[in-house]
């Protein structure tokens, strides 16, 4: 599958470049004694770089010559508040508004916003930004609404001008989830984050409470390999150990506001990880994490009556856990906050462990001074691969990966698009991409992930290192092909999973009505045609029972949800990953 994958590829920008006799490698004109000054002192900051002051200098050159036509030009681009996109937004956009003359703006704004403003756009045909930084869970959305610019034409075509020769695209890990069905890019990844497992890696290797956990579980504390093991870990924390260094602990952490939010809490592969999809990579086939079934690139339906898993034994177990663990074992306010008000809690020093955390956290729980690192700057904490559910079948994705991703549409301005590509390029280019890798923690490159500065930095980052080297990342994906209009979907996950969280329906009447709501909104798209790319063609309703004898997803109730707790050591872990790299 993935020979297959990387043969459709696009072109690289140098072999583009190469092709078409543009932007040829050294041929830039020398630069002014100002913008040679402006260079020097950007490549300062732009340390380390994979690249010699030289090569970073050449590129410069590059983007100076390639944005002669725009200088004075206004461009406005978007992305969501991650310290990855802060550093962009204050540090790199400076840079190249300087170097340029271009004056570039580069707006930080909530996720839920960004999703709301690309729907805004898309439904009126009207530009609001030249260009957007977002997930490429809308790959799906984008190939078949045809109004994003297809990056592999519009490199080879027109934007053939303005697309640097040393882009270097067999460098960037994350392609693949920002390719459609057709083969063509669509978007250029610019960050990448997975959810992992978070633990206390100090208190785990305590002796007093590895007996302690063994005599009353019999078996040994370590990183949990299945959901039973971390209901286990969770429930010992909380009650038998319950106070810790002078402060009450909790074994689990979360949040349950009714918040958009608490969508991507489950959009991003909570179902997956509880086995509630198909085997597969990148995504499950033919059911996927959203419990989307698809056939012949087709979604057919969300329902199990008509093939999907939404509504399935496995995913409203899946929610009956998450709401069982935030009641029983986070702190009490947990229920009370969103995504990004959860996130720094497991930092302040008194949560044992969280199943579902993001790497892009990583750089703030890494300060020091923060209670969980040590006086010597390492961490007391560690990242490990998130444990799966009595579902969960080998060969089954294993998490999510964030892949924030330039976007262009076809309507923008052709001349304002020109140059925030040339902004995206930059901000994704090796001049600057390894600092901004050290700056957010959230790699695109390999050539960066490998770089001897992340080796000296890897035992100050949990793990972070250890996993973006060992090809296990694959494992990790984001969203796939399967859905077909992200934002019309998402949105209705967070109110369905809130109203089970507060208590106002079951874990199964919310199950169905999301799978209700979600096959209309399919069956609306199928009679718009959604211009007949992979566009949804529902199965008709038949009994449940007819899927459940199927092979695969949806998949008939376990009686057994809670099989033995599993552990593996943390060290051993880390050691298989350093031996496959």
């Amino acid at each position: 599958m993935k020979e297959q994958k990387n043969a459709m590829r696009p072109l690289t920008a140098l072999a583009v470049a190469a092709a078409l006799g543009i932007g040829g490698l050294g041929n830039a004109q020398a630069l002014t004694a100002e913008q040679e000054a402006a260079a020097e002192k950007w490549i300062e900051e732009f340390q380390p770089s994979t690249l010699s002051r030289e090569e970073q200098m050449e590129q410069i050159e590059w983007f100076i010559e390639a944005a002669e036509a725009f200088e004075g030009m206004d461009v406005s681009v978007v992305s969501e508040t991650i310290p990855t996109h802060e550093y962009e937004a204050s540090v790199i956009a400076e840079a190249f508004s300087e170097l340029t003359g271009i004056n570039l703006t580069h707006n930080l704004i909530g996720e839920g916003d960004v999703i709301e403003a690309l729907q805004t756009e898309m439904q009126s045909g009207e530009p609001i930004y030249d260009a957007y930084i977002n997930d490429a869970d809308l790959i799906g959305t984008h190939y078949r609404y045809g109004q994003v610019l297809p990056l592999t034409d519009y490199m080879e075509g027109e934007g053939a001008d303005v697309t640097s020769p040393y882009l270097d695209l067999d460098d960037f890990i994350g392609l693949d989830a920002a390719t459609a069905p057709d083969g063509k890019l669509y978007q250029l990844p610019d960050q990448q984050f997975a959810n992992l497992y978070w633990f206390r890696y100090d208190w785990f290797q305590r002796e007093d409470l590895q007996a302690q956990f063994e005599d009353i579980y019999g078996y040994e504390l370590g990183v949990p390999v299945n959901w039973s093991a971390y209901e286990d870990i969770a429930e010992f924390f909380t009650e038998n150990v319950g106070e810790l260094d002078g402060r009450e602990i909790y074994g689990h952490m979360d949040y349950g506001k009714k918040d958009p939010s608490l969508g991507w809490r489950f959009t991003d592969a909570w179902l997956s990880m509880a086995g509630a999809g198909d085997k597969g990579l990148p995504n499950g086939l033919p059911v996927d994490e959203w419990g989307i079934r698809v056939e012949d690139c087709h979604p057919v339906g969300s329902d199990v009556r008509r093939g999907g898993a939404v509504n399935a034994p496995a995913s409203v177990y899946a929610l009956t856990k998450y709401i069982d663990w935030l009641d029983a074992y986070a702190p009490p306010e947990a229920s009370g906050m969103t995504f990004s008000e959860a996130g720094p809690v497991p930092a302040e020093g008194h949560i044992a462990q969280q199943i579902f955390w993001y790497t892009a956290f990583t750089a703030p729980m890494a300060a020091e001074g923060t209670p969980v690192v040590n006086e010597d700057g390492t961490p007391k904490w560690r990242m490990a691969p998130s444990p799966h559910g009595p579902y969960w079948e080998e060969g089954m994705k294993v998490g999510y990966q964030d892949i924030g991703s330039w976007t262009l549409f076809e309507h923008a301005d052709p001349e304002a698009r020109k140059a925030a590509w040339l902004y995206a390029q930059f901000a994704t280019s090796k001049v600057v991409s390894l600092k901004k890798t050290h700056e957010g923690l959230t790699p695109i490159r390999q050539s960066d992930i490998m770089h001897e500065s992340m080796t000296e930095r890897a035992p100050r980052l949990g793990g972070l290192v250890e996993f973006y080297r060992s090809p296990d990342r694959e494992m990790w994906t984001d969203t796939g092909t399967n859905v077909p209009d992200y934002p019309r979907l998402a949105q209705l996950w967070w109110s369905n999973v809130a109203s089970a969280v507060t208590g106002e329906v079951t874990p199964q009447e919310a199950m169905d009505n999301l799978a209700s709501e979600q096959d209309r909104v399919m069956e609306r798209l199928e009679r718009a045609d959604v211009q007949d790319r992979c566009g949804p063609r529902l199965n008709d309703l038949r009994d449940a029972d007819y899927w459940f004898d199927q092979e695969g997803a949806p998949k008939p109730a376990l009686d057994d949800e809670k099989p033995q707790g599993e552990t593996v050591p943390y060290d051993d872990l880390v050691a298989g990953w350093r031996e496959s790299m």
